[in-house]
């Protein structure tokens, strides 16, 4: 892993607590939360607010979460999505995902990477392509 740093996508928070990853994917997540983690403001939100949540699932995220440094939306991420939602046409969810990934050089690991992939800079982690 050396120094990298990583922002997980709902996705992959919800699959790795559902313990639903390939074995590899769950081995490197296990190293990933065992260290520094960040999510996006949009990922607590993404995660918290599934209206079909139940409270043990809700448990779950919020540990994931309250664990996790979690960046607020700021003018340099706000500006930072614009111009990817200009570019791109990326659904606001996401631009903001990669703005906060790009801003605070995170690799973002994600198994939706066809959201991502075309934005140029960002750097990507399928956990299902080990």
């Amino acid at each position: 892993m050396g120094n990298k740093k990583y922002l997980i996508d709902t996705n992959v928070a919800i699959e790795y607590l559902g313990e639903t990853l390939p074995e590899e994917g769950l081995v490197f997540l296990d190293s990933v939360v065992d260290n520094e983690y960040y999510f996006s403001v949009i990922n607590k939100m993404e995660l918290l607010g599934f209206p079909d949540i139940n409270s043990e699932e809700e448990l779950k995220f919020l540990e994931m979460i309250n664990m996790a440094n979690v960046i607020n939306l700021d003018d340099e991420i706000i500006n930072k999505t614009i111009e990817i939602r200009k570019n791109y046409r990326t659904k606001l969810p996401d631009a903001i995902i990669a703005a906060t990934s790009l801003i605070y050089n995170l690799t973002l690991i994600s198994r939706n990477v066809k959201d991502f992939e075309k934005i140029t800079g960002i750097e990507l982690i399928n956990p299902h392509n080990f």
